[in-house]
């Protein structure tokens, strides 16, 4: 067993070598029959196949694999199984054509993560590797609670959790690897605003609960102003406002929907109590009434400092440079798992590709022409060893050199 952490690095990075080639031709594979959320049977068969280890299922379509010590403390891998509901305009001869594409990277994560593991499975691991083949991560029910509420993590023995997400806003190549918070909090909202019907010609026989919801839409949007101090980051978004059927009837509701996205706890609990004073009093003073019901999404995403600390320097070490700290308001239901143990989720910059389809498109993450190059398999992996590396030192299970 590997005792050094620049050992176990030197290791690692030497198995990596020999995966590389065939982690960019699965990556193609992927990325040309992607699968929806819920419905990642094959993807995951194909990454059973491709990691030539047991596996046992989990939270649906997902499952894990170990390699290295059959006892101790584990690190687990995550990669994502499903992709999006979206017509891919890449033009490259391995674009998916059913409707469906990884137009957030997990094909390139799912690709890694099997290099990453295969590689680890030659190595003398000082702790074992877990690949977690994660369903629903895009969908609900989130995949990630799933494998958190059916004793996923315990069952394994994982005492660390690690993921790299690729992300469009920082320099290709380049890694941000940060403690704290770096992905928001993610909820849903409903309002309904009940008030009472009637015609348009008797406005005072009514109480009309369209310029009621317009009102509470406004004064949500200065809910996080006056809620949330200017140095941290929260959004609230309504996307969705509806009501009546006719031009002249006043209808008996209004419905208006959106999101919440908060950094820490304590903000979201504020804007949650928040977001129904505000619907609540607004309607009660029209003699209306508003039901709120308020769906949690995500938690907040928070990376263990010390692991995030001892995976940069591990990281730079692969030759990977470290970028400018990227924190999100987007959520990823990684968040489950570090709130159960230590976790890191990293980010790694990508050129997204220009669509040769319609040049103009934007290139950011959920794009129909966003496409990292292949060349993001092989700085994945590396990330993965370098983090793995600093995750063994957090654990006790390897030395500084």
């Amino acid at each position: 067993m590997i005792h050094s952490a620049q050992e176990l690095f030197e290791a690692l990075n030497k198995a990596l070598d020999g995966e590389l080639d065939a982690a960019v031709a699965l990556r193609h594979s992927l990325h040309q029959y992607p699968c929806l959320s819920g419905k990642e049977a094959p993807a995951a068969a194909t990454l059973a196949t491709a990691l030539g280890l047991p596996v046992r299922s989990i939270a649906g379509t997902g499952f894990m694999a170990r390699t290295g010590p059959d006892f101790g403390p584990a690190v687990g891998i995550r990669a994502e199984l499903d992709a999006l509901p979206l017509y891919e305009d890449t033009g490259v001869e391995w674009a998916a054509e059913n409707g469906v594409m990884h137009a957030c990277g997990h094909d390139v994560h799912q690709a890694a993560m099997v290099a990453f593991v295969r590689a680890a499975g030659r190595v003398r691991l000082p702790a074992a590797v877990v690949a977690v083949a994660q369903p629903r991560e895009e969908g609900h029910p989130s995949g990630a609670r799933d494998i958190v509420d059916e004793g996923g993590l315990k069952a394994a023995g994982i005492g660390a959790m690690l993921a790299v997400h690729v992300h469009h806003a920082l320099p290709a190549g380049s890694v941000s690897i940060l403690g704290g918070s770096v992905n928001a909090a993610y909820d849903e909202f409903t309002i309904t605003v009940h008030g009472r019907g009637g015609h348009g010609a008797y406005p005072h026989l009514a109480i009309d609960p369209v310029p009621i919801a317009a009102r509470i839409t406004l004064a949500l949007y200065d809910l996080v102003r006056s809620s949330v101090n200017p140095v941290e980051a929260a959004t609230l978004t309504v996307g969705l406002l509806s009501a009546g059927t006719a031009r002249n009837v006043i209808p008996d509701m209004a419905v208006l929907a959106g999101t919440l996205r908060s950094m820490t706890a304590e903000d979201q609990e504020r804007l949650h109590r928040g977001l129904r004073e505000v619907a609540e009093h607004q309607a009660m003073a029209f003699g209306a009434r508003a039901a709120v019901s308020i769906d949690r999404g995500d938690p907040v995403l928070v990376n263990d400092d010390e692991m995030a600390h001892l995976g940069a320097r591990w990281v730079q070490r692969a030759g990977l440079p470290l970028g400018e700290p990227l924190r999100s308001c987007g959520s990823d239901d990684f968040a489950f798992f570090t709130q159960k143990v230590p976790g890191v989720m990293a980010f790694l910059g990508v050129d997204g590709h220009e669509s040769v389809v319609a040049p103009e498109h934007p290139r950011a993450l959920h794009s129909s022409s966003f496409l990292p190059a292949d060349s993001a398999v092989e700085q994945t992996a590396r990330a993965l060893a370098g983090m793995y590396v600093g995750a063994a030192l957090r654990l006790g299970v390897v030395s500084e050199p």
